[in-house]
């Protein structure tokens, strides 16, 4: 198999995953969030049905859930678990392997009817194709400045960029783990090397963005994840 066409199956896998991890989202959605649970019965709650529905029983990073003030914590920070309240705003951030190949994928909801809240959620995702529209507009776009653009659009936005970094690679499972001191593979401040290059075999990398706006004063956040790069 030459590399464009181990590039494009590549894409095209995880095109298929990350379609299969938004119909688990609907489900999740329409089945489980819900006030009166803890964050960690969310996440059993969300393991079983992602087992019974969808076949996924590998998870390759730890399936995280916060809800209220948890919301402002990023990826790496563990907070204490929290009980789900009527009013809230909280996000759910999965990385489930669907047939060897990794998804990872983040959405926002909101319960009751505060506009501020729903405004949060609602910015998410316009704020995520800003930037891959941006990325797609510069083929030597580096992890560094990807950055600073993610931070820029959730500025004007009237938010905060929550998180450290804005993405990272992704691909088959297990795919390359990336040791702590590794800032290439991710979207940050620091990584000046082109997002658009290939690893060691010559395959292109392909990347998840993230999006995480905090605002701080009302202590509440929101996170939207996905693909952005797409089959070559």
């Amino acid at each position: 198999m030459d590399l464009d066409h181990s590039s494009r199956e590549c894409g095209a896998r995880l095109l298929e995953a990350q379609a299969q991890a938004s119909a688990l989202f609907d489900e999740i959605e329409h089945r489980l969030i819900r006030a009166g649970i803890t964050e960690s019965q969310l996440n059993t709650e969300i393991y079983t049905l992602a087992a019974d529905m969808f076949g996924v029983t590998t998870h390759w990073h730890k399936r995280v859930i916060r809800a209220g003030p948890n919301t402002l914590q990023p990826y790496n920070e563990d907070p204490p678990d929290r009980l789900i309240d009527a009013d809230d705003i909280l996000f759910v951030d999965l990385g489930p392997v669907f047939a060897a190949w990794e998804a990872d994928f983040g959405r926002t909801f909101v319960l009751g009817s505060d506009p501020v809240k729903h405004r949060l959620r609602n910015d998410l995702q316009p704020i995520f194709q800003a930037a891959k529209a941006r990325f797609e507009a510069d083929p030597d776009m580096t992890g560094a400045t990807l950055y600073e653009i993610a931070c820029d659009l959730a500025t004007e936005s009237g938010w905060e960029f929550g998180g450290r970094i804005a993405g990272h690679t992704v691909g088959e499972f297990p795919h390359e783990r990336i040791p702590g001191d590794r800032i290439s593979f991710f979207i940050t401040r620091g990584n000046h090397l082109p997002l658009r290059r290939a690893d060691a075999a010559g395959r292109p990398y392909h990347w998840i963005l993230e999006i995480h706006l905090v605002d701080r004063a009302r202590q509440i956040g929101g996170f939207f994840e996905e693909l952005l790069t797409s089959p070559g």
